[in-house]
């Protein structure tokens, strides 16, 4: 089943439900991946990948939000942010710890024979492609710091 299918869905249970939090996250979702869709020209579908990365770019805005709302004392308006990550959250892959991510990280590491902060970028797209989806690109980023100081 297409994520698309899954996400129309999840719109019917949620409207049958009345849950407009969950709505107006799932209709984000089907916006930005027909938005995809269309603009990547004559190709139908778009990959799990490029699925992946939008539901990960519609987390990561929520996230920013949220962390704004919250630090001018705006709870009301958090509130629905955190709820929309979560529903966002079910139809991304399940993530990785940052244990995990460290001993994957570090394996990458000591495969390339990386050293210093000058072998980051090598580092952050072997890792990302790698780790593509189970982990977030700042999680990714501090881990890699960390083990090339």
């Amino acid at each position: 089943m297409s994520l698309q299918t899954k996400i129309m869905d999840e719109m019917k249970n949620a409207m049958r439900s009345k849950d407009t939090v969950a709505l107006e996250a799932l209709r984000a979702i089907k916006s930005e991946l027909l938005l995809a869709q269309t603009s990547s020209g004559s190709k139908e579908e778009i990959t799990e990948s490029e699925e992946i990365k939008i539901l990960q770019k519609l987390v990561k805005m929520r996230k920013d939000s949220a962390s704004i709302f919250t630090t001018q004392n705006r709870p009301d308006l958090a509130e629905p942010e955190l709820a929309q990550i979560a529903v966002i959250e079910k139809f991304l892959p399940a993530q990785l710890s940052e244990a995990e991510v460290e001993t994957i990280i570090a394996k990458i590491i000591a495969e390339t024979g990386a050293s210093g902060i000058a072998a980051m970028g090598k580092v952050m797209g072997l890792a990302t492609a790698q780790l593509g989806g189970t982990a977030e690109g700042k999680t990714i980023s501090t881990i890699v710091k960390k083990l090339l100081v």
